[in-house]
């Protein structure tokens, strides 16, 4: 169980470290090509199309890395791989697959089906 721990551990770091990097590289990118430079309106649309997409996939990564947080919270406190719906277990196969995971497959449906009725 210690080495199941320290693997996840170590992979929520990673990707944490990964998404870290992102975040530097939109910045840079953000500062090193302004709009007002770009004479060509054509040129000057696509960067902003390109900036828009860049700062969506920033706020993406941001709202992954508090996710990421929770669970390495959770390795801490000993509750990582037990559902916070129901405190049953949640399987290795989706902890691999989804390390960040508060909610164990069948709480997981039950969510995105109750979000799909409210959003009909």
């Amino acid at each position: 169980r210690k080495a199941e721990t320290a693997s996840y551990r170590r992979a929520l770091h990673a990707q944490l470290a990964v998404l870290l990097g992102h975040g530097e590289d939109t910045v840079q990118e953000l500062r090193r090509r302004r709009p007002e430079e770009l004479p060509d309106p054509t040129d000057r649309a696509s960067l902003e199309a390109d900036r828009s997409r860049a700062l969506r996939l920033s706020d993406r990564d941001r709202r992954l890395m508090a996710k990421i947080q929770q669970a390495l919270e959770r390795l801490e406190a000993g509750t990582f791989g037990v559902c916070e719906s129901c405190g049953g277990p949640i399987s290795a196969a989706r902890l691999k697959a989804r390390p960040v995971t508060p909610l164990c497959i069948d709480c997981k449906r039950e969510a995105a089906r109750e979000a799909a009725d409210a959003g009909a």
